[in-house]
C-alpha cells in the first residue's frame, strides 16, 4: 500500500513537470488570441494574418483534440491500474510508456501548429508577441519575495477513506 502511494505520488509530480514543460514551452495564450482585439491591435495583424491563423488553427484542431484526448484516456487507465487492490508494474509501465508518446505527439502536434503560426507573423509581430507573452508570464509569478511567499502552501497527506468491499 505505501508503495502504491509512492508510486503515485511520484507519477503526480511529474505529470505535472511535464505538462508544466509543455505550456512553458508554447508559451501561447489559450484559445484563438489573434481574434483577442487588444492582442490584434498590439501586433497590428491584418485580417488576411487573422484569417490564416484561422486556417493554421482549424487544420490542427482534430488532430489536437484526438491528441488531448489520448493522453486523458491514458491518464484515467493509469488512475485506474494505481487503484487496484493488487499493484502490477508491468501493466502500470505499459500504460505510463503510451501516456509518454502520446504526451510527446501532443507536444510536437502543438509545437507545429506555433511553428506554422509564427511563420504568419513578421519578426517585429514575433516580438511583440513574445513580449507580451513574457510580461504575462511575469505578473502571474509570485512576488520574489521570501522563500515562504514562493512555495505553495503544502498540505499535510491525508489518508485514503478505506474501501468498502460489495
Amino acid at each position: 500500500m505505501m508503495k502504491q502511494r509512492i508510486l503515485f505520488a511520484a507519477l503526480l509530480i511529474a505529470a505535472t513537470f511535464s505538462l508544466a514543460s509543455i505550456a512553458e514551452a508554447q508559451q501561447m495564450p489559450p484559445g484563438k488570441w489573434w481574434r483577442r482585439e487588444e492582442v490584434a491591435r498590439q501586433l497590428e495583424l491584418t485580417r488576411d494574418q487573422q484569417d490564416k491563423l484561422d486556417e493554421v488553427f482549424r487544420g490542427a484542431a482534430n488532430e489536437l483534440i484526438d491528441a488531448r484526448a489520448d493522453v486523458e484516456k491514458l491518464q484515467v487507465a493509469l488512475r485506474g491500474e494505481l487503484d487496484r487492490a493488487q499493484l502490477r508494474r508491468a501493466e502500470l509501465q505499459r500504460i505510463a510508456g503510451q501516456l509518454t508518446v502520446a504526451r510527446g505527439k501532443l507536444f510536437e502536434r502543438e509545437l507545429m501548429m506555433l511553428a506554422d503560426m509564427r511563420g504568419l507573423l513578421n519578426e517585429e509581430q514575433w516580438n511583440r508577441l513574445r513580449t507580451h507573452l513574457d510580461q504575462a508570464q511575469e505578473r502571474m509569478r509570485p512576488e520574489r519575495g521570501n522563500a515562504q511567499q514562493r512555495r505553495p502552501q503544502q498540505r499535510p497527506m491525508q489518508r485514503p477513506m478505506p474501501r468498502r468491499r460489495p
